[in-house]
């Protein structure tokens, strides 16, 4: 499917925030219902522009779901359509993290979600299944693929790291290569490269300006609507910014994998956050939609407040979202290599074994109760059977699960 010339930017803003405000269950789970949303529904892009994003932001820093926005967006339109999808997709998570924290700096504690939480589980790793299910359908061709799924799907759940990611994916091309390349004569091919990375230098200037006039903004505001706000509080702020861009460019391997290392930074080397106060910061990203990478957001609001949150959540997010949108203008003409082409039908089944392993991941943290059963056999049929909107399903499974959990 070729780029939707047609998209505008306030269906991407509409799609991603409504997107945003019900993706619940971690980066996997963000992914299917986009899948969803911009595949089966609107019918935006094919299933291979998903996968294809997965196997790109797997491979590079920064929260991997955010990253596969940004991807989309700039698919679908552009440098403008990138922007505009990220956030939208930030929007709901950010304001929710945000409110929750103040009440949490009043009360100290974190407001009890848990039986929404407990229904919105099951659902999501219906979901999950379903668009796993979908994809393979349309994806797999032949029986190797099918081992490829089987085993990526098996060595992630087992081995959970970013560096198995890392040798999954490897796996998949390089199994795609010696497979699907034989007989393959690769032209040569360095005016498509260099032609190439002249469109992307030329693509990628707007992004900076725009970064540039943004960081700009945020350092600048407190200055103008606070005029009690120190020159030492704006460099309170370039801390945050140093800080968490530095993390989201070095990190690999997403959310969960990386919260160690976050932990190690924020909490024994800056003493930003206490430890609880840490741990409640990444329950808060669980319990609430959007990237788990949100909790980043608590942590800025602790050390400068709003503009401290602010900071905190664009640092983190949006330069590796650009060194994805960098990434992407080049994958889209190498892919008209055949090697290319070879290698990703063995990438493509290692990230749909990735998918359904990120179900099993889900299924784990779920409470072995018959409610739970009943909301994942029910969302499951309603998804593949009826090809109900995750929009309905996600949010009624959570009230659900506050009914049956809170009488049963």
């Amino acid at each position: 499917m070729e780029k939707d010339q047609e998209t505008s930017l306030k269906y991407l803003f509409l799609t991603f925030l409504k997107i945003g405000a019900i993706s619940w269950g971690g980066f996997m789970a963000l992914i299917s219902v986009v899948q969803k949303q911009l595949v089966e529904k609107d019918k935006k892009v094919a299933d291979e522009v998903i996968l294809d994003s997965i196997s790109l932001a797997s491979v590079l820093p920064g929260p991997v779901a955010f990253n596969v926005v940004a991807y989309l967006g700039f698919h679908l339109r552009g440098i403008k359509g990138a922007l505009v999808s990220m956030v939208a997709i930030l929007l709901p998570a950010f304001s929710l993290i945000l409110g929750l924290t103040y009440i949490y700096s009043i009360y100290e504690e974190v407001p009890a979600f848990t039986n929404f939480f407990l229904g919105v589980l099951p659902a999501v790793a219906a979901i999950i299944i379903s668009v796993a299910l979908n994809m393979a359908r349309k994806n797999m061709k032949d029986v190797l693929q099918l081992v490829i799924l089987i085993l990526s799907g098996l060595a992630l759940i087992f081995f959970r790291s970013f560096y198995t990611t890392v040798l999954i994916m490897a796996g998949g091309a390089i199994l795609g290569l010696l497979f699907y390349g034989k007989g393959v004569e690769e032209k040569a091919e360095p005016e498509l490269v260099q032609k190439t990375s002249k469109q992307n230098i030329r693509s990628f200037l707007p992004v900076v300006v725009v970064l540039i006039v943004l960081v700009g903004l945020v350092w600048g505001f407190p200055l103008l609507f606070h005029k009690e706000a120190t020159f030492t509080q704006v460099l309170l702020l370039r801390d945050i910014a140093m800080t968490f861009s530095g993390m989201s460019l070095t990190l690999f391997g997403g959310g969960y994998v990386i919260i160690p290392a976050i932990h190690e930074i924020v909490v024994e080397g800056l003493n930003w956050v206490t430890a609880k106060e840490f741990t409640d910061a990444i329950a808060m990203g669980q319990i609430t939609p959007g990237p788990i990478f949100i909790s980043a957001t608590f942590i800025g609001y602790k050390v400068a407040n709003f503009w401290g949150a602010l900071v905190a959540t664009i640092a983190i997010f949006f330069p590796p979202a650009i060194l994805m949108i960098f990434c992407s203008g080049f994958m889209d003409q190498i892919k008209q290599s055949r090697i290319i082409s070879a290698i990703f039908k063995g990438l493509r089944p290692a990230v749909i074994g990735m998918i359904f392993s990120a179900a099993y991941t889900i299924g784990k943290g779920m409470e072995m109760h018959w409610a739970t059963w009943l909301i994942f056999i029910g969302v499951l049929f309603l998804s593949i059977k009826l090809k109900v909107n995750v929009a309905y399903l996600i949010p009624l499974s959570g009230l659900i699960g506050i009914l049956l959990f809170s009488l049963f």
